[in-house]
């Protein structure tokens, strides 16, 4: 379940109320008269099924309620309630398949938005796949892959692509591009640092690499891997499934790829160099198409589930 806490004004109080009882899927309504200061007007609270969600904040829209009042969605952990069962019972579909697609496209934007945190773990993250490319040392790639944060850039790409948001598409573009261009620039130096006081060496990143010398060595299986990846990312973020965001996060090589590039720069080596450079964009080349088709198969899936709702009190 869902709980929406509205402000509205006095004028448009009255048509949330019938849209919010003309929902299935709602319970729990509550219309506080003139309790809202900033901005003044009524406040008005429900509870929602999830799986309602999107069609009734949709309509809260159309009513311009979020640009001339407020509109507050939070998750309810535990609802005791018969009405709640009952709402979550009446609403089309199931909650874990619903995609609200305003809360996606708020985390994205915030997730894509290119700033000194963002580029810093990307950096950290690149720096800590360089040591285990030269170390060949798979348990340090694992651990670069879970630190990086280039997934909500191209999650917000993805959902830019699907709901036609241009300015969300550029900005989590800038902040994938620039964000890797640091990222391997800080690296490149960090591998001459590392180079200069002995932990580095070219023997090292020469060498036989059982563990990690498929890093720059792209091929079909990256990209099957880099599809699955994405689609599964793409759906634990619309139905906020954490834990297998972080499993998406460990199993697609983009930093290590990154990290490869940048040291074997550092050393001159532009075989593994290119070999890296493909592996990154092939990787994110997969990610980018599972995350826009799997996004429009759940728009156009849950689209034939409401007009199926919607025609059987006709039919009945």
């Amino acid at each position: 379940m869902l709980h929406l806490r509205l402000i509205t004004p006095s004028d448009t109080t009255d048509d949330v109320v019938r849209l919010i009882e003309g929902t299935t899927g709602t319970t729990h309504l509550v219309v506080l008269p003139d309790a809202a200061r900033n901005p003044s007007g009524d406040v008005v609270m429900c509870d929602v099924a999830r799986e309602a969600g999107d069609e009734l904040i949709g309509g809260l829209r159309k009513l311009g309620l979020d640009r001339s009042g407020s509109i507050s969605v939070e998750n309810i952990d535990l609802s005791l309630s018969l009405r709640a069962d009952k709402a979550e019972e009446e609403a089309p579909g199931e909650g874990a398949d619903a995609v609200l697609w305003e809360q996606l496209s708020d985390a994205t934007h915030e997730e894509s938005t290119l700033t000194i945190t963002y580029v810093a773990f990307l950096g950290l993250a690149t720096m800590i796949a360089a040591c285990g490319v030269v170390l060949d040392n798979a348990i340090l790639i694992v651990g670069a892959m879970a630190v990086g944060p280039e997934f909500g850039p191209l999650a917000g790409f993805c959902t830019a692509l699907v709901r036609k948001a241009p300015r969300l598409a550029w900005r989590s573009l800038v902040a994938l591009l620039v964000g890797f261009a640091v990222a391997m620039v800080v690296t490149v130096g960090f591998s001459y640092f590392m180079d200069a006081v002995h932990l580095f060496s070219e023997g090292k990143l020469e060498g036989d690499r059982p563990n990690t010398g498929f890093i720059w060595a792209p091929d079909w299986l990256s990209f099957v891997v880099a599809v699955l990846a994405g689609a599964a990312g793409t759906l634990s973020l619309t139905s906020s499934k954490s834990g297998a965001l972080v499993g998406v996060a460990i199993s697609v090589t983009t930093v290590p790829a990154a990290a490869n590039a940048a040291v074997a720069l550092s050393y001159g080596d532009m075989k593994q160099t290119s070999g890296s450079t493909q592996q990154l964009l092939l990787n994110l080349l997969g990610i980018v198409l599972a995350g826009t088709f799997t996004l429009l198969a759940q728009k156009y899936l849950w689209a034939r589930k409401r007009e199926r709702t919607a025609k059987k009190p006709a039919q009945a």
